[in-house]
């Protein structure tokens, strides 16, 4: 099993889900006037049709992921980011705001 956040372009399929989703960001907080903000760990689109606009990007988070269909790029830079954005994640989770 895959620990920490998964690399953007990966390709998921979220529970209960028949349609495919690619990861284009990380750490999206959803801001909502009635109650406290939400920090989601992926930020995704459709795939393989991609960004096609705002009110069509999707907030999960990784264990709401059934499965990995592709991991995206991964390369030094990758992995100095993804260890940055884990330890955020970590501590958002731990200290919520």
């Amino acid at each position: 099993m895959f620990t920490g956040l998964l690399p953007i372009g990966s390709v998921v399929l979220l529970n209960n889900s028949t349609k495919k989703a690619m990861i284009i960001g990380f750490c999206q907080k959803e801001t909502s006037g009635e109650s406290e903000d939400k920090i989601w760990d992926y930020a995704g689109c459709l795939y393989p049709e991609g960004y096609l606009g705002p009110n069509q990007v999707y907030l999960f988070n990784g264990d709401q992921i059934d499965k990995i269909f592709s991991f995206g790029y991964q390369d030094e830079e990758q992995f100095e980011f993804k260890t940055k954005v884990d330890a955020i994640m970590d501590d958002l989770r731990k200290n919520p705001q």
